[in-house]
């Protein structure tokens, strides 16, 4: 049961393997589109929570400075 287990892993890793060093441009288009909705993502949140994220950041600010003096 081990040793299946353990060819099993090194079959995933094997695979893994293969598949990041693939120099089709596939690979590269996926990980261009993840970065790409990560961006909108992230634009969007900080765009719809800027005043919550702002408001949150400054009472750390302020907690941060009154320790510190």
């Amino acid at each position: 049961m081990f040793k299946t287990m353990k060819n099993k892993i090194q079959m995933a890793a094997m695979k893994a393997r293969n598949t990041l060093m693939n120099p089709s441009g596939d690979q590269m288009t996926g990980w261009l589109i993840v970065v790409l909705v990560v961006v909108v993502v992230g634009a969007v949140f900080m765009t719809l929570y800027q005043s919550s994220i702002t408001t949150i950041w400054n009472n750390i600010v302020t907690k941060i400075t009154g320790l510190l003096s």
